[in-house]
């Protein structure tokens, strides 16, 4: 939940003088303790990160309508016009991609999925972006090319562009920071405003109409209704997009990569070496998509028949990743790439001059955090239950925009103006020290800890308070002044009847 105004209770509607008279009136109960710094933290993380936020939402949403019209726009190259009889021997239409596309490196080869679809050869080349890859498709009955297309993974040029624009905005690694930022604040921002809402409620005796707006009632308590009842709708997807999301980001995605080692989570990849000693091939990815895995050298392409039948052999099923070795003491790779439900990602690395299955890797042998991570990753890409995932993800981001529109409309209502200051005061400020020692310490130590692990959340953060800080310190100042100048004018009244 996102920009929130504070609810129009009455220790909102005073001035800030009022609001800690009446603070120090109400018993200091467990609630009336952490309803300030909630309220605070909610309101302002809210106004502040909504911006962000309202951007990630907005491109999530055209990423999740794009896979129909991507696979329509591209049907020319993903699909063939007649299908045949018999397949032409993969090597042969690998042979036939590179005498078209001789340039670079062969890094993969993904057979057809179904019967009308093309034979994927993915080029290592230079003058692609980074992690792109050249794909030329290749009708797998008659060897005809039907073109190439820049590809990110398997995302064709329409997906990879929304793909990059979700995560970067199209500026490159610095653009990632703003998709963090967004993924860093939402799961906050979410949980500060469920214990609010349900705060809310039940303060209001209004329990039983947590999912349920106010239509009768005036204005802005119909809005906040409508912000908190829709937040109890989207709350689990948007914890799910926050925690996902995070798994890949820049800064916060490298702290969860070192967790996952040290806790023994990754994802298992088979051996490539061909001399028994350990190879280190990377997991499986998130957006990346495995985009595109360099190869030293041109392949001997006679080499992948053998390959794809051992690896047909040995019980893996379309689709497939090919990957060919690197070199000549390393093993061909081939991989499952069923992302959706039910995911299967079995794996062999195979001794291209024998046939022999070097080493295996099975994704029911996955750790179970590795499975749950690529299935959270799934769902937060619209591709684990298809058509129905691609809904539920239009919807959340739909959500999404409506409460921040609401938080937005709520705060303007609020805004500072000169008939309704006392309706515009924030949250006040000091509501740490409402809390017992205790409390305050161990909030401190966990914000200290989440922002040392989420930089784009512990450095916001640590910008607003001291700027908050800073701003307090001037008007109290202002305050005392304005005092001591009052003070000084009845000082020279009371002279001035004196002499009288």
């Amino acid at each position: 939940m996102t920009a929130s105004s504070p609810p129009e209770t009455p220790d909102h509607l005073g001035s800030g003088d009022e609001n800690a008279s009446r603070a120090t009136a109400v018993p200091k109960g467990a609630w009336n303790r952490w309803r300030p710094l909630l309220l605070r933290w909610h309101f302002y993380a809210g106004l502040l990160v909504g911006p962000f936020l309202l951007i990630a939402a907005v491109t999530g949403l055209l990423y999740s309508l794009v896979p129909q019209i991507d696979r329509a726009v591209y049907s020319h190259e993903l699909t063939v016009d007649d299908v045949g009889e018999q397949r032409l021997p993969l090597s042969q239409q690998v042979a036939a991609a590179r005498a078209v596309h001789p340039e670079g490196t062969v890094s993969s080869i993904r057979p057809p999925e179904a019967p009308a679809d093309t034979t994927r050869v993915v080029l290592a080349v230079d003058d692609v972006p980074e992690s792109y890859g050249r794909t030329v498709f290749v009708d797998p009955y008659t060897g005809e090319v039907r073109g190439a297309l820049t590809t990110f993974g398997q995302w064709m040029p329409l997906r990879a562009w929304f793909d990059e624009f979700h995560r970067t905005l199209h500026l490159g690694a610095f653009g990632r920071n703003y998709s963090e930022l967004a993924a860093s604040w939402l799961w906050f921002v979410a949980v500060a405003g469920l214990v609010l809402w349900i705060g809310h409620r039940r303060r209001t005796r209004k329990t039983r109409r947590l999912l349920i707006p106010d239509t009768d009632a005036p204005r802005r308590q119909r809005l906040l209704s409508w912000h908190g009842a829709i937040g109890i709708w989207v709350i689990i997807g948007l914890l799910a997009l926050s925690a996902s999301g995070l798994s890949w980001s820049r800064w916060t995605g490298a702290n969860i990569a070192d967790l996952r080692t040290a806790m023994s989570w990754t994802t298992p990849t088979a051996s490539t070496s061909l001399s028994g000693e350990a190879s280190d091939d990377g997991g499986h990815g998130g957006h990346g998509h495995g985009a595109a895995s360099a190869a030293a050298a041109d392949i001997d392409v006679s080499a992948v028949d053998g390959v794809y039948a051992a690896a047909g052999a040995a019980g893996l099923r379309d689709p497939l990743v090919i990957t060919p070795a690197t070199d000549a003491d390393t093993a061909w790779s081939v991989r499952e790439n069923k992302r959706n439900f039910p995911e299967s990602y079995d794996a062999v690395t195979v001794d291209p001059t024998t046939d022999e299955i070097v080493d295996r890797v099975d994704y029911a042998d996955w750790p179970f955090m590795a499975k749950a991570t690529s299935t959270f990753i799934g769902l937060h890409m619209g591709i684990y239950f298809g058509l129905a995932n691609q809904i539920a993800l239009a919807a959340l981001a739909i959500g999404l925009i409506t409460m921040i529109v609401l938080g937005y409309l709520m705060w303007w209502r609020r805004r500072p103006t000169r008939s309704q200051r006392a309706l515009a005061t924030p949250p006040r400020r000091g509501a740490l020290g409402e809390l017992k020692p205790a409390e305050a310490v161990a909030v401190v130590a966990v914000v200290a800890v989440i922002g040392w692990y989420m930089p784009l959340f512990g450095l916001p953060l640590a910008l607003f308070i001291a700027v908050d800080t800073v701003i307090g310190a001037f008007r109290s100042r202002d305050t005392d002044t304005r005092g001591t100048d009052r003070n000084d004018t009845d000082k020279r009244g009371m002279a001035k009847e004196v002499r009288a």
